[in-house]
């Protein structure tokens, strides 16, 4: 028999736990920083709101809830909104497919471009709408030289639809990105296996690729609805007049006219509406996605 000597085990130093006013100091700092930054401005926009010419009441927003262009504003910021997502869906997975799945020389090109344009102010879209199909464009300048016109026919900067198409260009990033990622996972193999079955490209674009990436198209759908549900620097520089949004009335009351306590009602509201929708989405997406919902929820 061959005897066998163990080492004799070496003293480990105890590793004290640490305690727990100590472990809640790390929250402190994250705390004061969500405070000082987010809560106080907020509660102070709230305290503002009840400021009238007495003292402090609600006056201010039965005053500015019930008026016609705090409702009108409201229903455009919400068609604008919807019209730009829906928009921005579209286009973002026409070019995501494309790119995904129709490989042409340069596509990494124009994917680089597209990515591009998310680290660009919003109004640079107008001002290039404005160079391209304003009514002293280089579209219109480009009809009237061929066509011999007075004028050119493009004119639509100015309407909720130069609004629309100029957020469409500026946010259908924010939905490319998002489906580039999940089609990157679609396994090859099961389209193959579709496709050597006789399914069609639209079918297999029906059955297969789209059920995969949905998650990812609603997120970044409800990305773009959040933004666009915000958005000022693009309906500013298009000069719409006639699209008055929450954004652009808060802007109106609070720095043309001056109207402090009537800029913080609509602001208040504003806030109100963008965490009820972000709320909205986290649940939705809590309900149907279940615990994978991390995978393709860019907001997590």
């Amino acid at each position: 028999m061959t005897a066998v000597l163990e080492a004799p085990a070496a003293d480990l130093p105890v590793r004290r736990q640490p305690s727990r006013w100590r472990s809640g100091l790390w929250v402190l700092p994250p705390l004061l920083l969500v405070v000082g930054f987010a809560v106080y401005p907020m509660a102070r926009v709230l305290a503002e709101s009840t400021v009238t010419d007495t003292g402090r009441g609600w006056s201010t927003w039965t005053e500015v809830l019930g008026s016609a262009s705090f409702r009108n504003a409201l229903w455009r910021t919400v068609q604008v909104a919807l019209a730009s997502t829906l928009g921005c869906l579209v286009l973002g997975t026409f070019l995501a497919l494309v790119l995904a799945f129709v490989p042409f020389p340069g596509s990494k090109v124009v994917g680089r471009l597209i990515d591009t344009i998310l680290s660009l102010p919003s109004f640079l879209v107008t001002l290039a709408f404005t160079f391209l199909y304003g009514t002293a464009g280089a579209v219109n300048a480009l009809i009237t030289r061929i066509t011999g016109a007075e004028q050119g026919p493009l004119n639509f900067l100015n309407t909720p639809l130069g609004v629309i198409a100029a957020e469409i260009t500026f946010f259908a990033p924010f939905v490319v990105r998002p489906l580039l990622a999940a089609f990157s996972q679609i396994p090859r193999d099961q389209l193959d296996v579709a496709a050597s079955l006789g399914a069609s490209p639209l079918l297999v674009l029906r059955q297969v690729v789209l059920p995969e990436a949905w998650p990812a198209m609603m997120a970044g759908g409800s990305l773009v609805l959040l933004l666009t549900l915000n958005e000022f620097g693009i309906v500013l520089f298009t000069g719409a007049k006639d699209v008055m949004t929450l954004p652009v009335l808060i802007y109106t009351h609070g720095i043309v006219t001056f109207d402090l306590p009537g800029a913080a009602v609509i602001a208040t509201v504003q806030v109100a509406l963008s965490l009820a929708l972000y709320g909205g989405y986290r649940f939705l997406f809590a309900r149907l996605m279940g615990g994978s919902r991390a995978a393709v929820d860019p907001t997590r």
